[in-house]
């Protein structure tokens, strides 16, 4: 009999494993700029999907958006789209934006709305221009080029002290992993049934057997060690 593993069954796309984007405040996508554009804040609001803050931002066309709300923005306040004003919260070219300032919310590439950098506390560093694109430090040190027709905020996502309060118990844990439909608690295969886990049915909490799997086996059952060189306690 075939063993339903978490991960065969995450990859069957049910309604158990699928994200609820329904109760989702809106889709983050920066505005289509064609030309130089303003804005207003219209309001900031707390969306069960993000761990960042969103303010909603009405064009002088009258047309809506949602993106993340970078650090210190206000309701009311005025930011500009596609100009070469540099100011907290303005939206603009990277091109356009001086050499070590901090940005987020980056598009991957020119007109897919923003990609990069949307978390909570989340921010890059422009390092300078190499060649035909611009270079960003990213906050895993790695530097990564861009199109420089790309769209960017300036300063850091808010919502950097959202793991500075601690969960305090299982619950809080629970039912914030239970809004994003995360797979909480983390339960080792060893503790479940055999039906459950390929290394489940047993009685003790050491599977009693090497757990080494051939780099080429099937994604649902890569249950153990992938592709390990050698197992067990290194011999002095």
């Amino acid at each position: 009999m075939a063993h339903r593993t978490i991960l065969q069954s995450r990859g069957r796309g049910g309604p158990t494993y699928t994200a609820p984007s329904h109760r989702y405040f809106g889709k983050l996508a920066y505005p289509a700029v064609k030309e130089p554009t303003y804005g207003e804040v219209v309001d900031i609001v707390n969306s069960v999907g993000h761990s960042a803050p969103l303010m909603i931002v009405e064009l002088a066309n009258q047309n809506m958006c949602l993106i993340p709300a970078p650090l210190g923005i206000k309701v009311g306040q005025r930011i500009s789209f596609g100009t070469k004003e540099i100011g907290a919260g303005s939206v603009a070219f990277l091109k356009d934006i001086p050499a070590g300032t901090m940005v987020c919310n980056i598009e991957s590439r020119p007109g897919d709305r923003g990609k990069f950098l949307r978390s909570g506390g989340a921010s890059a560093q422009i390092v300078g221009k190499e060649g035909d694109n611009v270079m960003i430090k990213m906050p895993s040190k790695k530097k990564k080029s861009f199109h420089p027709n790309c769209l960017a905020t300036v300063g850091a996502v808010a919502g950097s002290g959202r793991k500075a309060k601690p969960m305090m118990k299982a619950g809080n844990a629970w039912h914030a992993k239970k809004a994003k439909n995360k797979l909480y608690p983390i339960v080792k295969g060893v503790a479940m049934n055999v039906v459950d886990h390929k290394h489940g049915g047993t009685h003790r909490r050491n599977l009693g057997r090497p757990t080494s799997i051939k780099r080429g086996t099937p994604a649902g059952a890569m249950t153990g060690s992938v592709g390990a060189r050698r197992m067990g306690r290194k011999k002095r």
